[in-house]
């Protein structure tokens, strides 16, 4: 199933929203209010994947995901936070949301990445080191309860140049 990538529309707000409550439990998935700062950020962006609806009624795209990404002045990108729906994980669309935005973030200038992912959240681990994070440190009590949380890294390297 084709999958699409396009910029964030403030109409998407809800279900973008909706989405992190789903892929998140409670004091990790973020409020109204924080998502809305977070991707109102300076240097922020969003991408949104949508699916097509499929069958015989086919209608309008449904979001299955989305990313939300910064970068600063400082050549520093981060990884606010990656939700795809639990009925599209594994069909390649995390890893798509991912190295658009790695690309987004290198072409704006910057030459690492940093994300939090939650110590015991092992399927997100194993996601980000397949696609080239390491672990650099971990933040103590970062998640509401005391969770503690890794902090993992991506060194970007610029695309190669056309000979």
């Amino acid at each position: 199933m084709a999958i699409t990538l396009r910029d964030f529309r403030p109409e998407d707000f809800e279900t973008l929203w909706a989405i992190d409550q789903k892929c998140f439990v409670a004091g990790i998935a973020y409020s109204r209010r924080e998502l809305s700062a977070y991707m109102r950020r300076s240097g922020a962006f969003t991408i949104v994947a949508e699916k097509p609806t499929g069958g015989i009624s086919a209608g309008s795209p449904v979001i299955a995901g989305f990313i939300v990404a910064e970068s600063n002045r400082r050549g520093a990108g981060h990884i606010i936070t990656i939700d795809v729906l639990p009925e599209h994980r594994r069909s390649g669309l995390g890893s798509m949301l991912l190295s658009t935005a790695e690309e987004r973030l290198r072409s704006a200038g910057c030459r690492s990445t940093q994300l939090e992912a939650a110590v015991n959240n092992l399927s997100a681990i194993r996601f980000y080191k397949r696609h080239g994070y390491d672990i650099v440190a971990t933040r103590l009590h970062y998640y509401p309860g005391g969770l503690n949380a890794f902090v993992l890294q991506k060194e970007l390297r610029p695309a190669p140049q056309p000979r």
